[in-house]
Order: structure tokens, then sequence, then C-alpha cells
């Protein structure tokens, strides 16, 4: 693929001349190879052995032999160049065209036209503005330049981009259609993941964006570069969702790469947000109706070290209400370019193979092929499960870097303060934790020894040290704490079950093995649905059992008698308060569902509402 993804970033005249589906003569391909030659991708696929072929041939006269085998090589070279520079898109107006003739919209724009008592023609111009509002403009001049410009603006506000376990994408997506589904932090989240799989040889997504960054310049230059914009909701207005549906229809009929955000919109938290699972219901009921190829869910955890938006986020937790985008905030947002914000990490977690799902908790769903109105009963639950799943996976592929366990460490202490000793001894602890009990093959941790996390925390503004003649204290406060919150939040839960068994040694010294486990399969269910954890209830106590024998071997808690029984040391050791600080860093979210427990066994059932539960819960914990 000549001219597809350059080392060298230089030479604009070589935008004009790079690789697509155009059919050109002679002379613009010697152009090409002349501007781009040396820019080139060579993708080595399985070797087909001729031997075996002529075995399965069963007789058959070697011209037609021939034939067969030079379809299955054209077939298979469109679909490695698919995934590599994207699929043949024609022009706009005529993907437009083809989803204003789809019978879903056909109807849709009769029923308006009697709802509303308008014309068909009236119904029809107002369809066609709703699709060219919504529909991409892709150009591959255009995202080739834009990598260009991303290269230097990264550079600028970043010390590096790292991306773990990108090649099960890269060998999954020839033949497949890839939904990219990464968590949402930052408006860089969409222009990095594009930017890194284009550098990586696989073509950017369409991307799910709000109408809300349509704002005059920008809004083209996003559309150009696979942009498609909607509408925050549409369901009172059917002509709207579907020439909506009918568009994400075309996308999958064509085999195009897609990304959105299913937490619908930046998480100003750091967790998760609960899924919003419109646009999975939409992508189901399109692949439901034409299931062309096979469709791959990509969960991708995006983590930072410092966020551009930090300041907006510490107005809108404050209660300033959200700054709407413009062009003007668009302009002023360019400041950012005067800071630093340390390494960014994509992690790609275990790709979700639709069809896999599908036989899982439907095994019947091939039955419903085809079918344009027809919601099969499991649908709901389908789109559930998947929503769930694809959060779970996002957490299984997490990055820990040090601004997560400065973060962890000193916000759980009452004045978000350690003494520069007793932090080493908690960073060694999260690593040991994060090493020797993974949470998952995906999770990646920083390399930095306790000391150097502390130097570049420092270094990047977010702690301060305090000198002591006995030992210097690391603080973090004001603004950096508060904000802190939000990467302590990035990783709280892949420590939920070390800190469910420390939490149980805050106010007992001594406490049965039995009692430990039994309690946390209780509480599990409420922390697994906020945290979007991995584990049954039975894995969850195997998970408790093998953290606290990885307690015992490191002096946290020792077994007395024959084993039963754990006992924390004395409440001023070393030990004991490692165990104090890694409890709190979870210890009101435990509060939180043991009040809501207590008081639904205390009051018996039938004895609330949601609202009168939600009420008592917060005068019990005041």
């Amino acid at each position: 693929y000549v001219g597809r993804a350059p080392n060298r970033e230089s030479g604009w005249f070589r935008v004009l001349f790079s690789e697509n589906w155009a059919v050109v003569g002679r002379f613009r391909r010697l152009l090409a190879l002349l501007l781009n030659g040396r820019d080139s991708i060579v993708h080595f696929s399985p070797p087909i052995s001729l031997r075996k072929l002529l075995a399965e041939a069963d007789g058959e006269a070697p011209p037609r032999l021939a034939l067969k085998l030079s379809r299955v090589l054209r077939a298979h070279f469109r679909r490695v160049r698919a995934a590599v520079i994207g699929p043949d898109l024609s022009h706009r107006r005529t993907l437009v065209d083809a989803l204003l003739a789809s019978e879903p919209v056909r109807l849709a724009i009769v029923q308006s036209a009697l709802k509303e008592k308008t014309s068909r023609a009236s119904a029809l111009r107002r369809a066609r503005g709703y699709a060219m509002e919504i529909a991409a403009d892709y150009s591959h001049p255009v995202v080739r330049s834009a990598s260009f410009l991303l290269s230097g603006f990264w550079n600028k506000l970043f010390d590096g981009i790292s991306m773990h376990h990108f090649e099960s994408l890269r060998a999954i997506a020839p033949g497949h259609e890839v939904i990219y589904v990464p968590s949402h932090r930052s408006h860089a989240d969409y222009l990095l993941l594009s930017y890194q799989l284009y550098k990586s040889g696989l073509v950017p997504p369409h991307i799910a964006a709000g109408v809300n960054l349509n704002l005059p310049l920008v809004g083209p230059l996003l559309r150009r570069g696979g942009a498609f914009f909607l509408r925050r909701s549409f369901k009172a207005n059917a002509l709207y969702s579907s020439v909506f549906a009918a568009y994400v229809d075309q996308l999958l009929q064509r085999g195009v790469a897609m990304e959105y955000f299913i937490e619908g919109g930046r998480s100003r938290t750091g967790r998760l947000l609960p899924p919003r699972a419109g646009m999975l219901a939409i992508t189901l009921r399109a692949f439901l109706r034409t299931p062309r190829r096979p469709v791959v869910f990509q969960p991708v955890y995006i983590g930072y070290e410092k966020l551009m938006e930090g300041d907006s986020y510490l107005d809108e937790l404050s209660g300033r209400p959200k700054q709407k985008e413009s062009l003007l905030g668009v302009l002023r947002g360019f400041g950012v370019l005067r800071q630093r914000y340390g390494r960014v990490t994509l992690n790609f977690g275990e790709p979700i193979l639709l069809e896999h799902l599908l036989e899982q908790h439907a095994p019947d769903w091939r039955g419903t092929r085809g079918s344009e109105d027809e919601r099969p009963n499991w649908f709901p639950k389908i789109v559930d499960q998947l929503a769930e799943r694809i959060h779970v996976e996002i957490n299984r592929a997490a990055h820990v870097n040090p601004i997560n366990l400065l973060a962890v460490c000193l916000l759980a202490t009452p004045k978000h303060a350690l003494a520069e000793q007793d932090l080493r001894n908690q960073l060694a602890l999260y690593k040991t934790l994060l090493t020797e009990l993974p949470y998952s093959a995906r999770v990646t941790i920083t390399p930095a020894a306790p000391d150097e996390i502390i130097a570049y925390g420092e270094r990047m503004g977010w702690i301060q040290r305090i000198k002591h003649p006995l030992g210097d204290v690391l603080v973090t406060e004001g603004d950096p704490a508060v904000l802190l919150s939000y990467f302590r939040n990035n990783v709280l839960h892949l420590f939920a079950p070390a800190a469910w068994v420390a939490a149980c040694f805050l106010n007992n010294r001594r406490m049965a093995r039995a009692s430990v486990l039994r309690m946390g399969r209780m509480v599990y269910p409420f922390i697994r649905s906020e945290l979007f954890l991995p584990w049954d209830d039975n894995c969850f106590g195997e998970r408790l059992g093998a953290t606290i024998e990885l307690f015992v071997r490191h002096g946290l808690l020792q077994t007395v008698g024959d084993a039963r029984l754990l006992e924390r040391g004395a409440g001023q050791d070393d030990e004991a308060y490692q165990l104090r600080v890694l409890a709190h860093s979870l210890l009101q979210t435990f509060e939180r569902y043991y009040i809501a427990i207590a008081t639904l066994v205390k009051a018996g059932p039938g004895a609330f509402t949601a609202a009168e539960l939600e009420q008592t819960c917060v005068l019990t914990a005041q």
C-alpha cells in the first residue's frame, strides 16, 4: 500500500497521491511510487499450499481450479485492503440516496407525512436533511493530512503514547466489521485512537459524535475525518430515528469500521459511567437485519496522567453548569498547548465476537435475520449483557500509571499526606498485589520503582514535599487533590478484593476466614455492578482466598491455630497501617452498601420505595 503510513512526516504534496480506491492511470501510479515509494506497507498473509489445493480439487480441471484460486485471492486482497485503507466509500450523496431508498425509511416517510398532514415530498426533503446532517464525508487525503498535524500536536502535549495488545485486533480485523468501544474521558480520546490506528496500519473508524460538535469550520473537518453526528435524544422523532438507523445499517453493509462511546458522555469522576445502550441496540438490529459479515466489538481502555479538561471538570463538580461547545471555546482551547500532560496509554481489551454472544445467550437468533420490525423477547437482555461485557473488558485492560498509584495511596489518608517511607511501602504493596495476583492478562503496570513514582508525581505537580527533621512528608491538597480522585477512580476496581479483606480488619484484630469470605460474597453483587468486576460469586470467593494467602505470605495477616482464624498485627505496627490505608481506598463504598443492606434487613420486604430507601440511608449515614 504505497503512501499509507509514512515514517517521516514531510511533503504535503504526497497526500494527493496516497493509496485509495480510485482507479488511476499508469502515470498517476508512477507519481505515487516516486513520491511515496519509501512509505509503504507490506502485509504477509498465511501461505496457501498448492499441493493441498490440488489434493482437495477432487479431479477438477486445472483451468477451473486456477479461476477458483484467483477469486479467493481477489477476495482476500480486498478484505486486507479494506482493513488498511478503509472500505470503498462512494460519494456521500450516493450513500444518502441508498439509505433514503431503504424500506424502513420509505415507510417512515409515509407515516411522517400522514401524521403531520404534509406531502410525501416535504417529508422526503426533511429525511434527506436529516441524512445530510448525520452522514460522514470521509476523505483519505484529509485523514492523511490530519496525521501530519496531530504528530506535532501530540509531541507538544504528551511525553509519549503507548499501545498494548494491539496484535489481537490486527489479527481479527480483516474480514470483520470492527466496532471500537473505548472508555470516554477526554475529547482527545477519538483523535488519539484514530491516530494510533492509522499509524499502525488500520483504517480510522467512522466515529459517532454529538451534534454539539458540528460547529462551523470544525464540523466539516470532523466529518471529512470520519465523524457522523447524532442528536442527544431522538426517541420522539420517528423519522430521524429511522434515518439514523438506516445510516448505521449502510455502514455495516459496506464494512465501515465504527467507534462510539457507550457511556454517552465523558466521565467526570474517572469511573466508567453506567452504559447507555442505544447505539448498541441500533447496531445489533442492523446486524440482525443484514448479517453480511461477522461483527466484533473492540473495547479500549484509554489512560491519562493529566487531563486537558481538568479545570472544566473541577468547575462542573463544584456545581457550575457545563459550558456548551462553541467555536470560540475551541479557539480558547489552544491554551492547553502551554502545558505537558505526561504519557497516554491505549490498551486493547479482549475482542467480543457478536455471533458468539448471540449463540451463547440466544441460540435461535438466526431465525430473526432479515426481519425489519420484529423485536425478539431476548433482544433487550442481549443488549444489556453486551453493554456490561464491554465495560468489564475495558476494566480488564486497565493501565496503572504512577499517578493512579499515588492517588490510591494518598487519598486514602485523612489529610491526604504520608511520610515518605510509608508512601514507599504502600506503593510497593500495591505493585505486589497487581503483579503477584494479576487482575487480568491485559492489565499493564508502570515499571517505575516507588522512589521513581514519587519523583515523577512531584515533577508533574500532583504532590508536594514538606521537609521535616524526622523524615519528609508527601502531600496533595487543593485542586490537585480533587483531580487526583479522578485518577484513583480509574483503577479502584483493581483493588476491590484486597480492600475488602483489609476492611474486615479495621475494627477487628482477629476474624474467622469463613466470615471474611461469607460477608464478601454478600456484598459482592453490589460492588460488581458499580465497578464492573469480572467474577461470578464463586470466583470472587476464590479471589478473596488468594488475596488472604498473599497477605499471609507478606506478613500483613497471620493464621491462628489450624488457619481458620486470621489475625492482623497490633494497631501501631507498619503492616496494620498498610492494611488500614488499603481498606480506606474503598471504605465509603462498602459502608454505603452496608447501610443499605442493614436498613432493608431491619425493615423487611416491601417497606420502602426506592426514594424512601435512599432518604433513609442518607439520614443513617449522617
